[in-house]
């Protein structure tokens, strides 16, 4: 596992909240591991999808109005990029050995290992859920709960497979072109894929490729885990398979919404991820007095959400969380 000589520090002011990105060498190769808060707090890891950073991935949600009061109140926030998709990122060495889906997941185990973290709260989209529920089902013991955002867990059907051999392919031999752009676009919505290095964004495609089902393995987990999906995303039936298959899940459906519901509409997550960590016994922090009602603000539930009466029990507040879908309202 890393240890503290084998990383570089480096401070940077490019996020409001504050935070240090550090390089965490692995036994896998180095990452880069943003941590954003008091490490002295509970751990929350976040892994992003494909082409897609922490920044791109995580910012609408953690800088909606609400998010500070809740996520970063209670967490210490450890954002886990992709090898090769941190801001600023050179193109991996072709000497470098491709990682696959259980290598990637060992390697947020030796980052949790790197900061002395005994168990942890996961947040994940697309593949980064993938990588985090395949951690949750090799490191039980580590994981608190999920949150996933349009999760994979099955092996890829033929049509995916081929869809993105077209995508490496041309990855390959046209770098991050427009039509590369144009069919990742169509994937979730996203940001800042012109600064992603093509060569690194196809290891990360390829190991999410090659994927094996991890349905057995659900059914072992008896971590909670509460699942967001867009109502327009092409991974729903992995998102309504996975709470098939787990126990103590609850699955939320974002109408008028893509895979990245992190970034269309994060203040459709803060309630359902409220009620979620009641179960844990956190909280959200409380404005002070002297601020105004906060009935305007678009995290509460009376201006863009709804949550279904019976998760409100005591006994399903993080335990046995029910269906339940969440309705947006759009501003045109």
């Amino acid at each position: 596992m890393g240890e503290s000589s084998d990383s570089v520090s480096i401070d940077v002011e490019m996020i409001p909240l504050g935070g240090k990105e550090c390089l965490v060498e692995t036994s896998k190769g180095s990452i880069s591991v943003f941590v954003c808060g008091d490490q002295e707090k509970p751990a929350l890891i976040t892994y992003p999808d494909v082409a897609l950073n922490y920044m791109s991935c995580f910012q609408g949600l953690f800088f909606c109005p609400g998010a500070a009061s809740l996520l970063l109140h209670n967490f210490c926030v450890y954002h886990i990029d992709a090898p090769g998709h941190e801001l600023g990122a050179v193109v991996i060495s072709s000497d470098a050995p491709l990682l696959t889906v259980e290598d990637l997941a060992d390697q947020v185990a030796e980052v949790v290992d790197f900061f002395g973290l005994k168990e942890v709260l996961c947040l994940g989209v697309t593949a980064g859920a993938y990588i985090l529920t395949l951690f949750a089902t090799k490191y039980k013991e580590r994981v608190l709960g999920l949150i996933l955002v349009s999760p994979l867990c099955k092996a890829p059907s033929w049509t995916e497979w081929l869809y993105n051999k077209v995508i490496l392919n041309l990855l390959y031999f046209y770098g991050m072109c427009g039509l590369v752009k144009n069919s990742l676009l169509q994937r979730y919505f996203s940001k800042l894929l012109a600064e992603r290095q093509s060569s690194n964004v196809m290891r990360f495609l390829q190991a999410i490729n090659e994927r094996p089902d991890l349905t057995e393995q659900l059914k072992k987990l008896r971590c909670k885990t509460l699942i967001f999906v867009g109502e327009s995303s092409p991974f729903q039936s992995d998102a309504i398979h996975m709470k098939a298959e787990m126990d103590r899940s609850a699955l939320v459906e974002v109408e008028a919404c893509g895979s990245l519901v992190t970034e269309e509409h994060p203040y459709a997550m803060l309630v359902p991820i409220e009620f979620f960590l009641m179960g844990f016994g956190y909280h959200r922090q409380l404005p002070p007095a002297s601020l105004p009602n906060q009935g305007s603000n678009p995290a509460s539930p009376s201006c863009h959400s709804y949550i279904a009466p019976e998760l409100l029990s005591p006994e399903s507040l993080g335990i046995k969380l029910k269906p339940i879908k969440t309705r947006v309202t759009i501003e045109v």
